[in-house]
């Protein structure tokens, strides 16, 4: 079995290598929640750089804004992101990794079309609403309530550990919509548009 990349793979390596030499801003190394504005500008910057060579979410499909990217292809962004310490925003890890396969998988149309552009652009920086104060990483003790109001929810609670929370721009969480079923269920996945502008969120 022949383990090694192939000419493509190794082609495009060195294309991806002499971008992020190139490209990587002095100013945004560093772990995320570390960064200062000045370094998280930079990295804005950069994600704008990958947004426009399309390289944001390489993995996905093409029609939702990726590349279609092979498992080597993948390989190869991966290994040379980290070792060249790529910055993000949030864009490519809550964003490309966690929310975006959520909704090509189980997602609506209008909800593809509404999000996905936004995550493959940059423009969309997510953070997650999961831990609670008095439930940590217990998600099936969460107390925050959803209640439907018409085509909207009012929610009331609390989440903690909200990694980059004060730079994102956009929140999945999960919330009890069932407080009579057992405790691990009756909880709903829910999407937070514009959190630093949403009446009664406080980050």
């Amino acid at each position: 079995m022949e383990l090694r990349f192939g000419e493509s793979e190794e082609t495009l390596r060195a294309e991806v290598r002499a971008f992020l030499k190139e490209n990587i801003p002095e100013a945004a190394g560093g772990e995320f929640e570390d960064r200062g504005d000045e370094s998280f500008e930079a990295a804005l910057g950069f994600n704008e750089k990958l947004a426009d060579r399309g390289w944001i979410a390489p993995a996905w499909p093409k029609e939702y804004g990726g590349l279609g990217a092979s498992i080597f292809e993948q390989v190869v962004f991966n290994e040379e992101f980290g070792y060249h310490g790529a910055p993000d925003t949030g864009t490519r890890g809550f964003g490309v990794g966690m929310i975006g396969p959520t909704l090509i998988i189980h997602g609506s149309d209008e909800q593809k079309a509404k999000y996905l552009p936004q995550i493959t652009s940059g423009e969309h920086i997510w953070c997650q609403g999961y831990s609670e104060p008095g439930s940590g990483s217990d998600l099936a003790s969460l107390q925050t309530r959803a209640v439907r109001d018409g085509d909207d929810y009012i929610i009331n609670g609390q989440k903690i550990w909200t990694s980059g929370g004060h730079r994102a721009n956009q929140m999945f969480t999960l919330v009890r919509t069932d407080p009579d079923a057992p405790k691990h269920r009756g909880i709903s996945f829910l999407l937070i548009d514009d959190i630093k502008n949403t009446p009664g969120l406080t980050v």
